[in-house]
């Protein structure tokens, strides 16, 4: 007979051991973890919880196994970061923890492990405050982040960098867009504030309301009618910074899955052309979906954004780069990236985002407005690109600062030298988000 609550223990187990052996994106990962309806919400909340807090907990479990933790199956590891997060961070009774947690060590095909994993987890209770004080002896240790990230952000944000990891352990809000021209911000808040669900408006994005308690949006009329959309606020700043205008031909390279699409859509009916890019074939039907839900169309393609083969050879007036980057400053919300990112995949982005913005370059007409985007807070990928770019393109011009003024009620930002708009997490309420706005010289 399974034991209560062992179900949703060993899908949260499955998920987390494949993004640890595998790679797999956690949602990905959940989706495929096979748990009964009945425990898949508290299973994502595990898998995330174990993510999230991981870094911590396994410097917490390597003080507990008999071998050293690269020995360890996945499944073995997984075991001891769900069962460690829930006497640690879910408030799960510590009975239920441990016995529930066991017991999904049968299920998931580590039943010569179920002593070792009950052993390690009684004795964290025994021994908790001296085992999580040698965890906090490093920055990474007590923050709950690889060493070299917080490294990084060190360097980057000498005196942001704790206000930026305390922001990434925290739960993100639900953060709704308002569908312009069918439902305003205002009757959105009244509408859910009927249904007895307290939102709170964003001021510095006229369409962003965030939700006070997240709920699933297919519970709302409004979400399945296509009266809102989930938009994280710092997503929803480039659409006026972007500022298109009707009759112009605007491209949205990197466009998937479609969310600021449809806000330039939203925003400005009257635009000649919108064509929309991913090089992911999947990906790009996801644009298709959300616009279909809203009731917009746009012309989406598949491939390379900067491959005239793709976007053809004519110019366009408005460009949006929301380019390939290590998603840095979205942690919050997929904490699997602190444990998928490698410090030497940042090279390789950075050349990755500088050729696509030289090759999209070529494709803005002279006067037109090409707005850089990443949801990144490395330098790397955000101001060294820029300065590069600037520095070797005699007629493109940063006009960010100007640009800036179509957000009022932005909260104070942090001061750093460089081109470019940077929000960190913890300053707004908002993702990580950088933006640099450019525009062409006339010839």
């Amino acid at each position: 007979m399974i034991e209560a609550g062992a179900g949703s223990r060993a899908a949260a187990v499955r998920a987390v051991a494949a993004v640890l052996s595998d790679g797999v994106m956690l949602e990905a990962a959940l989706e495929a973890a096979a748990a009964a309806p009945s425990d898949r919400a508290f299973a994502q909340a595990l898998a995330f919880g174990a993510m999230r807090f991981g870094h911590r907990l396994r410097r917490v479990a390597v003080q507990l196994i008999p071998r050293p933790w690269d020995d360890q199956k996945p499944a073995v590891q997984a075991l001891l970061l769900v069962g460690l997060y829930q006497l640690e961070y879910a408030g799960t009774a510590p009975h239920a923890a441990v016995s529930a947690t066991v017991a999904a060590a049968r299920l998931v095909g580590a039943a010569g492990a179920a002593g070792m994993v009950n052993a390690c987890l009684r004795r964290y209770q025994r021994e908790r405050e001296t085992l999580l004080a040698a965890a906090d002896e490093t920055q990474a240790g007590r923050w709950s982040h690889p060493d070299w990230f917080v490294e990084q952000l060190m360097r980057d944000w000498p005196d942001e960098w704790e206000r930026v990891l305390e922001a990434n352990n925290a739960h993100p809000p639900l953060t709704l867009r308002a569908r312009r021209g069918r439902i305003s911000r205002d009757s959105l808040i009244a509408e859910l504030a009927e249904a007895g669900l307290e939102t709170q408006a964003v001021p510095f994005a006229v369409d962003a309301l965030d939700m006070a308690v997240p709920t699933d949006v297919r519970a709302l009329p409004a979400f399945m009618a296509g009266r809102c959309s989930v938009q994280d606020a710092a997503a929803q700043l480039a659409a006026p910074l972007l500022d298109v205008k009707p009759g112009q031909r605007v491209l949205d390279a990197c466009a998937a899955p479609g969310g600021k699409t449809g806000h330039l859509l939203e925003s400005c009916p009257g635009l000649a052309e919108v064509v929309a890019v991913d090089i992911d074939a999947q990906r790009a039907q996801r644009i298709r979906d959300n616009l279909a839900r809203l009731g917009l169309t746009a012309d989406v393609r598949v491939g390379d954004a900067a491959d005239t083969r793709v976007i053809g050879e004519s110019r366009y007036d408005r460009i949006l780069l929301d380019a390939p980057c290590s998603g840095t400053g979205v942690i919050r919300r997929h904490p699997d990236i602190k444990w998928l990112r490698r410090p030497r995949e940042l090279p390789g982005l950075a050349a990755r985002q500088r050729g696509l913005l030289d090759g999209l370059w070529q494709r803005l007409k002279p006067g037109g407005r090409l707005v850089y985007a990443t949801c990144s807070v490395l330098r790397a990928e955000n101001t060294a690109v820029l300065k590069g770019f600037l520095a070797e393109t005699r007629d493109a011009v940063d006009v960010t600062e100007s640009a800036s003024l179509a957000l009022p009620g932005l909260p104070p930002r942090p001061q750093f030298r460089g081109p470019g708009l940077v929000l960190l997490p913890g300053y707004a309420g908002t993702d990580g988000f950088y933006y640099a706005c450019l525009e062409r010289r006339p010839a």
